[in-house]
């Protein structure tokens, strides 16, 4: 611990992807890092707001080795007494399925001085940036944001009340859980709704399926499409300018095969 340096730690959403979508705060406080840990998914081009930091990779992917939670933890305590200034930049938004309210609570009990800046959430900003409003009069008058994957690596069982619902339906890290999030909306004689995958959105990597609850398996399959990715489930689907011609087509073709 250097006690000539203010220990601080600021935790910093850096929006959905594209390095575009980070805050002006975000940015000014990078500016004045001493110490980056950041995530698998943010855009490596927003290291470039603090080049004399150092970073530190945190990241976690899907079988590989990485950070346990308690190790990022302990070492982004570390980082602020080591260099003074410490930023925890994280995808998205830090406080939207991110862990970010964990690791403040960590990082205050060792009386470090923190701060919070928002993100921009890829719930939001990644449907949006293809077309598709969360939220439409006459058509949806809510949306549901849910994670695909609990802690105990479950799927959460708020899938069941949304499904009942007629909300927009947003789930994050939910690829590896499709299959399932499928047959609990069939259940629910929900097999018609539009149904859009987003993988790495607003990026330069974007890929997008489109179908309904009972082709977006095939069509994932046949793009194939994987994690990271959104899935957004609603008529809001539809209303999408960009996707328009695909559901104008589904709806041509089922009247073409219609018994006279």
């Amino acid at each position: 611990m250097n006690p000539k340096l203010n220990h601080k730690v600021t935790l910093i959403g850096a929006g959905p992807g594209d390095p575009d979508l980070i805050t002006v705060k975000g940015v000014k406080a990078l500016e004045n890092a001493n110490v980056v840990l950041f995530d698998a998914l943010i855009n490596r081009e927003l290291l470039k707001y603090a080049p004399n930091a150092k970073r530190i990779f945190v990241g976690k992917r899907k079988g590989m080795h990485s950070y346990s939670q308690d190790e990022i933890n302990e070492l982004i305590v570390k980082s602020a007494f080591e260099y003074g200034n410490a930023v925890r930049l994280k995808g998205g938004d830090s406080f939207v399925f991110g862990r970010g309210a964990e690791e403040i609570e960590y990082i205050e009990s060792f009386g470090i001085e923190t701060e919070v800046i928002s993100g921009i959430s890829s719930a939001i900003a990644v449907p949006t940036s293809i077309g598709i409003p969360l939220t439409k009069r006459g058509v949806s008058e809510s949306f549901w944001v849910l994670t695909g994957t609990t802690s105990e690596r479950k799927l959460s069982n708020d899938v069941y009340l949304a499904a009942q619902s007629t909300a927009t339906v947003v789930i994050l890290m939910g690829m590896s859980k499709l299959s399932e999030i499928v047959s609990i909306f069939k259940k629910f004689n929900k097999n018609d709704v539009p149904t859009a995958i987003i993988q790495n959105g607003t990026t330069a990597n974007e890929k997008i399926g489109v179908g309904t609850i009972d082709s977006i398996l095939e069509v994932v399959a046949q793009n194939k499409l994987s994690s990271p990715a959104i899935i957004v489930i609603g008529e809001v689907v539809k209303e999408s300018n960009k996707l328009r011609f695909f559901y104008e087509n589904i709806i041509l073709e089922s009247k073409q095969f219609q018994p006279v």
